[in-house]
């Protein structure tokens, strides 16, 4: 029978990471007026950033690995538990929208599954296993990414998602909110942010979520930049799968090319809506088809494929 207590081992570990440690300053936060708690949670947050700044360094790093091997075809795959992995799922599954990236280009394995986005999954967290079943069922292979997310950076979920895809020969990265953590010790790129106890003892979506929300968003947003889904700031790899998206779709060619509604709707019936196409139809004065070649042949670049039109 198992015990309903954690272990010695696991009580030490607990004790020595910063991200459990209890504040005896805050002991008393539940007596305090409302706003003077929203106060407190603000200046706790405000230093967020700063810990994300000290390792920018590895991030980036860690970033041109990622868009070398996915610029190779590889795919980019989130693993996590609890808050960290559901973090990872949000990440990946705002890429097809936003990059328009194909099926299965970003991935996010989750402790538990589907379910564990919005309930706990008794143990999956625990489990190297369970990681390894999930990644095995990708398929990885070496031009593939993992990176394992985890607050504490003992997940073992995670820990065993980046040793596995280490053996497989897969790139991996390791962020945690923990220094000296084994996440990062068994990745490649380890990235540990640093943002000190919780308002809430242990309770790692707060400041640690908002760290890690913060590197993830790095990571897609500047592979994605480095791959040739932006010209500019301007997302032009978006895909129009409704309404609010089409009009931003309209306005992103108004912006890149300054041409007139007329032209901007002509241009996007002759690309089959496609964003970067009409901009290059446009500033290029080249057809629908001319455009989609100049673009496969310049690996999606935007620039690239303007500068083989002569624009």
């Amino acid at each position: 029978m198992t015990s309903a207590f954690p272990s010695d081992d696991l009580r030490a570990q607990l004790n020595s990471l910063t991200t459990e440690a209890f504040r005896p300053e805050l002991a008393k936060i539940d007596c305090l007026p409302t706003l003077d708690l929203a106060r407190l949670m603000n200046g706790e947050d405000a230093g967020v950033a700063a810990a994300v700044a000290a390792q920018l360094p590895r991030i980036a790093a860690a970033i041109d690995a990622v868009a070398e091997r996915m610029a190779r075809g590889g795919r980019l795959v989130y693993a996590g538990a609890g808050t960290a992995g559901r973090l990872g799922v949000l990440d990946a599954s705002e890429c097809p929208p936003t990059f328009n990236t194909a099926p299965g280009q970003v991935v996010g394995v989750l402790a538990g599954g589907p379910e564990a986005m919005v309930t706990s999954v008794e143990g999956a967290e625990d489990s190297r296993d369970l990681a390894v079943a999930d990644l095995e069922a990708l398929g990885l292979t070496p031009v593939d990414t993992v990176v394992g997310v985890s607050a504490s950076g003992r997940t073992p979920y995670a820990i065993g998602a980046v040793e596995y895809a280490r053996a497989r020969g897969a790139l991996t990265v390791g962020l945690a909110c923990n220094a000296g953590s084994a996440l990062a010790a068994a990745a490649e790129h380890g990235i540990e942010v640093v943002v000190g106890p919780e308002l809430l003892t242990g309770s790692t979506r707060l400041k640690a979520g908002t760290a890690q929300k913060l590197v993830l968003n790095m990571v897609s947003t500047i592979t994605m930049i480095r791959l040739g889904k932006t010209y500019g700031n301007l997302m032009v790899d978006v895909r129009a799968s409704n309404e609010k998206l089409r009009a931003r779709s309209r306005r992103i060619v108004a912006l890149a090319t300054g041409a007139a509604d007329r032209e901007i709707e002509a241009a996007l019936a002759a690309t089959d809506g496609e964003v970067k196409d009409a901009i290059l139809v446009l500033l290029a004065g080249v057809d629908g088809p001319t455009a989609a070649r100049l673009l496969e042949e310049s690996g999606g670049h935007l620039r690239a494929a303007l500068a083989a039109a002569g624009s």
